[in-house]
């Protein structure tokens, strides 16, 4: 019998915004090292294999810096880091979709940074999420709304505007946490 898909969404949470500090801070090191422990956490991507993982998220993270980036060079590296988590993670979809759709994600982010009108944004992190853990667009909406909340507050942090960056990484977490915790739920 094939054990339930689960991970703990705190872990997943705590990784993911040390990695958005990591990757805000340029600190490719660091970032590589906390993608690592959230690819064995997140997905089971087993030790040596999560480094290799980790390699494929920093390697695209990098390639998206620059504005004048090249779209296929780093949808083929969540390509691969997605097949990775296909094998280990037990789920059933698609790499290739699920790497587009996290382009499409980053590309929209960048896009919306700033305007009120988020739809776009949450349509496209609901579709993520769908894809990845089988979940229908209506049992994604909660996770993607609140993963484009916890975006917002990142907004205000690396665009210099927040009041208090310490209580806002704090809310970021918070809302990850709730994210994740909505698609767990969802996967019952």
């Amino acid at each position: 019998m094939k054990a339930r898909f689960a991970f703990k969404p705190e872990r997943v949470a705590h990784y993911e915004v040390e990695g958005w500090k990591a990757y805000y801070d340029r600190a490719w090191l660091r970032l590589l090292r906390l993608i690592v422990a959230l690819t064995q956490e997140q997905f089971r991507i087993p030790f040596p294999l999560s480094v290799l993982a980790a390699y494929y998220i920093v390697r695209a993270s990098v390639a998206w810096v620059p504005k004048d980036h090249d779209l296929g060079v780093i949808e083929g590296y969540l390509t691969r880091f997605y097949r990775l988590a296909l094998r280990y993670s037990g789920l059933q979809f698609d790499a290739a979709e699920a790497a587009r759709l996290e382009v499409a994600y980053w590309d929209i982010h960048r896009q919306l940074v700033g305007t009120a009108d988020k739809q776009a944004f949450v349509e496209t992190m609901t579709a993520l999420h769908a894809t990845i853990f089988g979940l229908t667009p209506a049992q994604a909406l909660d996770s993607g709304r609140l993963r484009v909340e916890a975006n917002n507050v990142l907004d205000t942090i690396t665009g210099g505007i927040s009041s208090n960056p310490a209580a806002d990484w704090l809310r970021c977490e918070e809302l990850l946490r709730a994210c994740y915790g909505s698609i767990q739920a969802q996967m019952g």
